[in-house]
């Protein structure tokens, strides 16, 4: 199935990280960015990375196409908002990575609901 294209976007391939397979094409808005999420075909996706492919033409290079290595997105019951974003994990533990990206690194593949190393964060005191 080849993607429809759109004059805002560009064509952009989602492989999976882990197994670098080719998920699927398409034409996506914008620029996505690493550690941010996209919805593509009723799936949510981690951005890990993303890399340009040029083309030579007229004399220059050119972006032609967008690579995003990608991960199927945790469930909802195991993201935590931080301030102004999501990230993986319950932020109630002190092994908790903080990250878009990276769960902990005691058990980085959850998940987190009864893990045996769930330890409390420990609150600062007040000054």
């Amino acid at each position: 199935m080849e993607p429809t294209p759109s004059p805002q976007g560009l064509p952009t391939e989602l492989l999976d990280a882990r197994t670098q397979r080719l998920i699927t094409r398409a034409w996506l808005e914008g620029t996505p960015q690493p550690g941010s999420f996209i919805d593509v075909e009723g799936q949510t996706y981690a951005i890990l990375e993303r890399r340009h492919r040029y083309q030579f033409r007229a004399g220059r290079y050119r972006l032609h196409r967008i690579l995003l290595l990608v991960k199927p997105s945790e469930h909802p019951a195991e993201q935590s908002l931080l301030g102004d974003r999501w990230v993986i994990g319950d932020i109630r533990c002190r092994f908790n990575a903080r990250s878009e990206l990276l769960r902990c690194a005691v058990n980085p593949e959850g998940p987190c609901h009864g893990c045996r190393h769930f330890a409390p964060t420990v609150e600062e005191p007040a000054a």
